[in-house]
Formats: C-alpha cells, sequence, structure tokens
C-alpha cells in the first residue's frame, strides 16, 4: 500500500502539467501520482502516458472521458491506494523542502500506527505579476507539530478558511463520508474541503509552505470574469453545501467543528452573491435572492445567523442598487487586501 496518493486532475494540461508533476517525482515510491486525462483534446493524454511509462512504479496515468474536474477526482478516489489522498491541480506545483516534510511526517505517524483524519499545511498564492506572495496559514489557530481534535482549537476567522490546497485527508475518511462530487461542475473543491469535515476527528498541522497555487491565468476558475460566466456551477455547489451541512448535525463533536462548517459556508455563498451582484443580470440576481431563500426555508435560525449577525451576510444582502454598490466595494477592498481571484 501506497503512503500518499496525488491526484492530478487535467484538462487541456499539455501546457504546464509536467512541472506540476516533476514537483511530486521526488515523493518516491511511497507516493503513487494519479493522472486523471479528462477527455483532454490536447497532447494531455499523450504527455500522461509518456510519464507514466518513464515512471511505472509512481504514476498511473487514467484515461476517461470529459467529466469535469469533480469527475476526475472522483476517478483518483476510486483509483487510489494510499493511506492518504490529496489533489494537485496540473497548474499548480508543491514545494521541495515542504513535502519532505510531509512525508516524513506521514511514515511517522504510519510507524506509530497513528493516523490523523486530517492533515494541514500552508499554501501559497503564487499570484502572476505579483511580487508579493500572500501565505495563508494557520498558525494563529492551531497548534503546530502535534496532534489536536476540535475541542482544542477555537473558531477560524472569516479571513482564514480551510481550502483544498491546504488539506491531505486520510483516504477511509474520503471513503467513509461518502464522496462524490458533481460531475462537469467547477468549485466543487469546496465541496472536497466540506462534506469530510463531520466525520474529522484527530488533526495535525504542519506550518510548512507547500502548495504553491498559481492564479491570474486568464481561463482560470478563478478568475472573476469566468466565475460569473459560471455562476450556475457555483450555485449548485452552494445547495449541496447547504444540504451537507443541514445532514452533517447529528456527526458534530465539537462546536468549533460546527461553527467552522457554518463560517466556510457563510464565506462561500457570499462569494456566490457577490458574483451576482456584479453581475447584475436578473436571472443572476434571481439566483442570489433564490440561494438565500433556500438556507431560510431549509434552517431559520442559520438564515437569520447569516442574514443578520454577519458582516458578510449583512454586506451581501443589503437592498438596492445603492446596496449593491456598497456590497462591491466592500469585496473589492478585501480582494485587494488578501490577493485572492
Amino acid at each position: 500500500m501506497k503512503l500518499l496518493s496525488i491526484v492530478v486532475p487535467c484538462y487541456n494540461s499539455q501546457d504546464y502539467m509536467e512541472h506540476c508533476i516533476e514537483s511530486l517525482l521526488p515523493g518516491g515510491k511511497e507516493v503513487e501520482i494519479l493522472i486523471i486525462d479528462d477527455g483532454s483534446k490536447d497532447d494531455t493524454a499523450k504527455i500522461a502516458d509518456r510519464l507514466a511509462a518513464r515512471h511505472p512504479d509512481i504514476i498511473q496515468a487514467i484515461h476517461q472521458p470529459n467529466a469535469g474536474h469533480g469527475g476526475a477526482v472522483n476517478a483518483g478516489l476510486a483509483h487510489a491506494s494510499g493511506l492518504f489522498f490529496k489533489v494537485v491541480d496540473s497548474d499548480d506545483w508543491v514545494d521541495a523542502d515542504a513535502y519532505r516534510s510531509i512525508l516524513d511526517f506521514l511514515r511517522t505517524a504510519v510507524n506509530e500506527d497513528r493516523l490523523p483524519d486530517l492533515l494541514l499545511s500552508n499554501y501559497v498564492y503564487e499570484k502572476q505579476g505579483a511580487s508579493h506572495k500572500k501565505i495563508m496559514h494557520y498558525r494563529n489557530y492551531f497548534p503546530t507539530d502535534t496532534y489536536f481534535t476540535w475541542d482544542d482549537v477555537k473558531p477560524l476567522p472569516p479571513t482564514t478558511y480551510i481550502l483544498m490546497h491546504s488539506v491531505i485527508y486520510r483516504t477511509n475518511v474520503l471513503r467513509l463520508c461518502g464522496m462524490k462530487l458533481p460531475e462537469h461542475t467547477f468549485y466543487v473543491d469546496n465541496l472536497f474541503v466540506f462534506q469530510p469535515m463531520p466525520y474529522v476527528n484527530t488533526i495535525y498541522y504542519i506550518d510548512v509552505d507547500f502548495y504553491r497555487y498559481l492564479i491570474g491565468r486568464e481561463d482560470q476558475s478563478v478568475n472573476e470574469s469566468v466565475m460569473i460566466s459560471r455562476l450556475d456551477q457555483q450555485y449548485r455547489v452552494n445547495y449541496r453545501m447547504i444540504d451537507v451541512l443541514l445532514k452533517s448535525g447529528v456527526r458534530f463533536k465539537s462546536d468549533t467543528q460546527c461553527k467552522n462548517m457554518c463560517s466556510y459556508l457563510n464565506i462561500i455563498m457570499s462569494v456566490s452573491s457577490i458574483m451576482a451582484i456584479k453581475s447584475g443580470t436578473p436571472e443572476h440576481l434571481r439566483w442570489k435572492k433564490e440561494l438565500w431563500q433556500y438556507l431560510k426555508e431549509a434552517n431559520p435560525s442559520l438564515y437569520r445567523k447569516f442574514r443578520f449577525r454577519t458582516i458578510l451576510g449583512i454586506f451581501m444582502n443589503l437592498p438596492g442598487s445603492a446596496g449593491r454598490m456598497i456590497s462591491v466595494t466592500a469585496y473589492n477592498i478585501t480582494q485587494k487586501i488578501y490577493g485572492f481571484n
């Protein structure tokens, strides 16, 4: 059995996937790299097969009809043999020194028969053209280099939340929670992080800058214009996250665990809301209204908390054109401060 399965979803990734894969190869035979060619129309499939032939003990190339990012992650999970599971997008990469630290810990955890449900590390916004690289870390909120539970920590603030880039899940946790992401849908990385959280008991945080997250490409899913064009997919993920949260209540073993998931959902709903506001089309504004109405009908108390007692909820629901202008201004200021998108 492998120590770590790393899934690399690839769709028309010929221009950058090799840089990603090269950064993962130092893991050696303890790691399996599952390249998921998701129906690419360029030379992605050929590159995947060439790399797999060159490193047969490490790399496996899996080809499938296009199913989107979620479908590629699903395929990776179905084939994964590693004790732990990581997704690395094909235009991103990992830091070599941090990678060694991660593998050293996982090796020790296996030898001591003490596997965390969730391993966290930092990620870095590699924004094209930016001289300053924003590092997202958790050292102010989580203890480092020790096992802990949700009872040992306080809830994360709205400015800090756990993304796919920062997580390595124990593979069995993903299978236990019934992880199956929607196909042909972007932004499922939020659901990937969110759905297993109620099944996480033990956590370990290594304060290293492991994941390098490239942002700034014009065709990237987090590009603002692209996000607006795919707003239907964002809302699809939002509805799924609401359903997951409401169905997970019986599993919560900690108030912090519940608060973190609620905060995460509030953030994602607010991002989807601001994209609808920025778009300004009647259809998108109707989607925004229907999303908040869905939460109101599903859980009135949670709706009231989000809508009237959080800064995000208040700003995303200011009435009229003047209110929407204030919402956009507040979002743009936050965007400049934290450097996302």
